[in-house]
């Protein structure tokens, strides 16, 4: 099955949509039962939340949302009503294996935990326990259709024989693939700029500990933190969900009526607030508050970047030895060579990127250059803590789009092929499905374009 079709996606839309009051309160919302699918109801509340969620996200809904949404929600009823009756089962490891991993590709995908929860307006602990209560029943539907369409192999004559038959508007297009290496370097902060910020903050823990206002009010008016719209305040979290200079001190917090010394980390610098400790967790509230970086500052990094780019096409270095003057550990240890952090490519995990997977700055540049080339530098945005970065890439490889063939894309046709059957076995099983399952419709909702018409039954 494709790894992100719609059927799997809403899962997760649902989990992390926003209720935000305001938009409540404009639309007015009642909640009502709109379908009834087996025993499942479908609410307004749930279509609301996948609507709002991914209008606000910018996600294009092709079609009626009232139409679309309900009857994606009630397909997964379906597959869940016959995962009970096959006995599908899942176990309470895999539910938590599952959350975990969606958080680390989450933060892979956003580059921190930080910008995830600012992403999703939601701290990751709100996260992990949305995604667990709908994680099951992911699990569930995934389990019951590998059991119905899994089993789908194709041999190369057959892959062959299906793509002579296919029409050239069948034959799937392959999107332009690079590999890219990168150097980074951050520009250097001036040590008033750093100590401008500690000053502010010290003034801030005085002004706290003499009683002339509240570490709450104080986070809301300087935080860089998203955390700084709620006061500070963090939810229950363990040691390894902290940055470890963070963790370290947090954890050693005792009175919940002091301030912690001030905190350098990866992100800028902190003080820290106890809230209240359970067993090996703790809540705390904090304030993030982040130096300037000059403009000279940049400027003399860009400049710097610029001699070790030249000093590579005078060839007297090679782009992968320059990578150890990288600033990124992880680029640094592998030559420069980026790898693609967005779960949703095909390609997550490798180093090969569709230019949509890359960061904007990057791809701006590499979209011009030819293989072999070096930019020039750039800035950009840390993709982990939204600090600018100045950088030098080098287009290491590139296959520009093409439509696919046997020869050069067999791997790519046969999993397009199966993905294929697979959709077409699960069509006609819905149909099926639909006349042997109980299904009611608020008369106000039947009005739409559904793609199984089956829904509407004439009792």
């Amino acid at each position: 099955m494709k790894r992100h079709s719609i059927i799997f996606s809403l899962f997760t839309i649902v989990a992390l949509a926003v209720p935000q009051c305001s938009l409540w309160a404009q639309d007015n919302i009642i909640d009502e039962v709109m379908w009834v699918v087996g025993d499942e109801a479908i609410l307004k509340s749930d279509v609301e939340n996948a609507r709002l969620y991914m209008l606000s996200r910018g996600q294009r809904i092709e079609g009626d949302p009232y139409c679309v949404i309900p009857e994606q929600l009630a397909i997964q009823k379906l597959f869940l009503n016959q995962a009970a009756i096959d006995s599908i089962q899942v176990t309470e490891n895999e539910i938590i294996s599952a959350v975990d991993k969606d958080i680390e590709k989450n933060i892979a995908q956003y580059g921190s935990k930080e910008k995830m929860e600012q992403y999703y307006q939601k701290t990751t602990t709100q996260i992990r326990e949305q995604l667990r209560e709908t994680k099951r029943d992911e699990l569930l539907v995934q389990g019951e259709q590998m059991k119905l369409f899994g089993d789908i192999k194709l041999t190369p004559a057959e892959v062959r024989q299906r793509f002579a038959k296919m029409s050239e508007d069948e034959i799937p297009y392959i999107p332009t693939e690079v590999e890219v290496q990168i150097i980074t370097q951050h520009p250097l902060i001036p040590q008033e700029e750093i100590d401008a910020v500690k000053d502010k903050l010290r003034e801030i823990t005085e002004r706290i500990q003499n009683g002339e206002t509240s570490f709450a009010i104080q986070a809301v008016m300087y935080s860089q933190d998203g955390s700084a719209t709620n006061g500070g305040e963090l939810p229950f979290m363990g040691r390894s969900e902290f940055v470890p200079e963070f963790a370290a001190v947090a954890f050693n917090l005792t009175d919940p009526t002091k301030i912690s010394k001030i905190v350098e980390t990866e992100f800028g610098y902190h003080i820290i607030q106890l809230i209240e400790k359970r067993g090996d967790r703790i809540k705390v509230r904090h304030i993030l508050m982040k130096p300037e970086t000059p403009q000279m500052s940049i400027d003399a990094m860009l400049s710097r970047l610029d001699s070790i780019a030249n000093d590579i096409r005078n060839e007297k270095m090679t782009f992968d030895q320059a990578a150890i003057l990288s600033d990124d550990k992880d680029t640094r240890a592998n030559y420069g060579i980026m790898h693609n952090g967005n779960y949703y490519s095909q390609n997550f995990g490798s180093s090969h990127f569709e230019m949509q997977d890359l960061p904007q700055e990057v791809a701006k540049k590499i979209n011009a250059m030819k293989v072999g080339e070096i930019s020039d530098p750039f800035v950009m945005k840390d993709p982990k803590t939204g600090k600018d970065l100045c950088a030098i890439v080098k287009l290491k490889t590139r296959i520009n789009g093409h439509k696919a063939t046997v020869q050069d894309d067999y791997q790519a046709l046969k999993d397009v092929m199966i993905s294929q059957i697979q959709q077409e076995k699960m069509e006609k099983w819905i149909v099926e499905k639909q006349k042997s399952t109980y299904i009611h419709i608020d008369d106000k909702w039947k009005h739409g374009e559904f793609k199984y018409p089956g829904w509407i039954k004439d009792n």
